[in-house]
């Protein structure tokens, strides 16, 4: 299993010529939540599963808190902005297909995986992944915390669904895999919605 063609060619370009200046800030945040988190005090081996451009690699080498960091990326730009860094504890830089990673069991002690899940296809074959190569993980995705939220996705779960869409969220999912959307017609009535 690989990442699609479309989602990589999107990501490819994804930190070409941009201001990082807001991901450095949104990346000492993110490292602050990891230290809130984290229950192991030195860190041999860390790796980050998505690092983007690395701002939060930046943050953990700067703190000196792991010995060893790789960062596994699929993103052609993000990886250069992640070896411009030239961080003193960061062995290699590797670009990977989304879902392998090519490390033995439970070679690291920490993966991070922060502000990712979400952009995955097939999310649970990655968590299965870091699984395997980590000792421990810490994971964080943005949450919708609206009750009206919660209490549709409890009703769509009981039925067995395990992706629930928008509008927009559904579009892009048929956009990003090459479809292109000829007519559209909502119904806001489902037999679902109404047992």
């Amino acid at each position: 299993m690989e990442i699609s063609k479309n989602l990589q060619d999107y990501y490819n370009n994804q930190y070409v010529d941009i201001d990082s200046s807001w991901r450095e800030l949104a990346g000492k945040t993110k490292f602050d939540n990891i230290l809130k988190v984290l229950t192991i005090d030195k860190i041999d081996t860390l790796a980050e599963v998505g690092a983007g451009e690395g701002s939060i690699l930046m943050w953990l080498d700067k703190a000196n808190i792991c010995n060893k960091i790789w960062a596994f990326e699929i993103s052609d730009s993000a990886i250069q902005k992640i070896k411009a860094r030239q961080l003193k504890n960061l062995v290699d830089v590797i670009k990977f297909d989304g879902y392998k990673i090519p490390f033995e069991d439970n070679f690291f002690d920490l993966i991070i995986c922060s502000h990712v899940i979400e952009h995955v296809e097939y999310p649970r074959l990655l968590l299965r992944e870091i699984k395997r190569v980590s000792k421990f993980q810490v994971f964080e995705v943005p949450i919708d915390f609206s009750f009206s939220t919660s209490k549709k996705v409890n009703h769509f779960l009981s039925y067995g669904h395990i992706n629930i869409y928008t509008p927009d969220l559904f579009d892009f999912l048929l956009k990003s895999e090459g479809f292109e959307i000829i007519n559209q017609h909502y119904s806001l009535y489902s037999s679902e919605n109404n047992l």
